[in-house]
């Protein structure tokens, strides 16, 4: 484990976050994600009686089908398990980002559609989970298929972390048309 030894403590809650990235035969691309959300006790819900330990407080699910240059298509949300009966009622709201493109900003983009009331708290962090998922499918296999490095686009991940800023070592040497000294 690469953390220090913790002190003495009491595991209460756990959050698995699950994404995968599909090519489809299309030549569209899907990403797949799952948010659950367990307690190691059980309580009680007003509206759902008592939670057992281990069944998920939140089980919730995106699927966004992007084109290469990660324009959203399509999007579909489901919504199993939830604390308020009218927690599912948001999840068509969710196709607001089709026709959006997964780019620098696009959490900003995802808060001014579904933040707050205007979507669940628990889909909208699970859709910024996936856009990190979809360009981890997405560019690697088109940059091995030789599209991104022919192209006279810059390749959208630039600028996207620290390692990849446009002014570095990594963009120097893998992407020499993009470096900025």
């Amino acid at each position: 484990m690469p953390l220090s030894q913790p002190s003495e403590r009491q595991h209460i809650h756990s959050r698995d976050i699950e994404c995968r990235g599909y090519r489809r035969d299309d030549g569209l691309w899907d990403i797949e994600g799952r948010l659950v959300d367990t307690k190691t006790y059980a309580f009680d819900n007003r509206f759902r009686g008592e939670v057992q330990a281990g069944v998920p407080v939140h089980e919730m699910w995106i699927r966004m089908t992007l084109t290469d240059s990660l324009e959203i298509t399509d999007l579909e949300a489901a919504t199993d398990y939830h604390p308020f009966p009218n927690c599912p009622d948001i999840t068509p709201d969710y196709g607001a980002m089709i026709g959006t493109k997964i780019r620098p900003g696009w959490s900003k983009i995802v808060r001014e559609r579904l933040g707050g009331a205007r979507g669940c708290t628990h889909q909208t962090r699970l859709l910024q989970e996936m856009a990190v998922v979809a360009v981890q499918t997405v560019y690697p296999v088109l940059s091995r298929e030789r599209q991104l490095e022919n192209s006279d686009r810059r390749p959208p991940h630039l600028d996207t972390c620290h390692a990849l800023r446009s002014d570095g070592p990594i963009v120097q040497e893998l992407y020499p048309r993009w470096y900025r000294s």
